[in-house]
C-alpha cells in the first residue's frame, strides 16, 4: 500500500472526499516527522511509538576501493516500536 491508497482508504472510512484523505495524511506525517526532528517521541496507544536517535559515527570501507577508509558522520534516524496491539494482531491474537 502507498500514500495515496492509504489517502483513499481513510476517506472512503470516514466518508469524505479523496483530497480530504490526502490532506490528513500529509498532516500526519508531518506532525510525526517535526516531532521527531524536534527529539520528540509520537506515541499511538495500541499501534506504537515514532521515535528518533543518534546514530553514532564510524569508519568504513569505500566499497569502490577497499583499502580506502572514509568517515561516515552522526546521524539522526528514525525508530519505529509496534505496540502490544499491533503485535497482538500480527499474531493472530486479535481481529481487526
Amino acid at each position: 500500500m502507498n500514500k495515496a491508497d492509504l489517502a483513499s482508504l481513510i476517506a472512503e472510512q470516514l466518508n469524505v472526499s479523496k483530497k480530504l484523505g490526502e490532506d490528513f495524511v500529509a498532516a500526519l506525517e508531518e506532525i510525526i516527522t517535526r516531532a521527531l526532528v524536534n527529539g520528540e517521541e509520537v506515541t499511538i496507544a495500541g499501534f506504537g511509538t515514532f521515535s528518533s536517535r543518534m546514530r553514532k559515527g564510524r569508519i568504513g570501507v569505500n566499497p569502490q576501493k577497499p583499502s580506502e577508509k572514509i568517515k561516515i558522520p552522526s546521524v539522526l534516524v528514525p525508530k519505529f516500536k509496534a505496540g502490544k496491539a499491533l503485535k497482538d494482531t500480527l499474531k493472530g491474537k486479535r481481529t481487526v
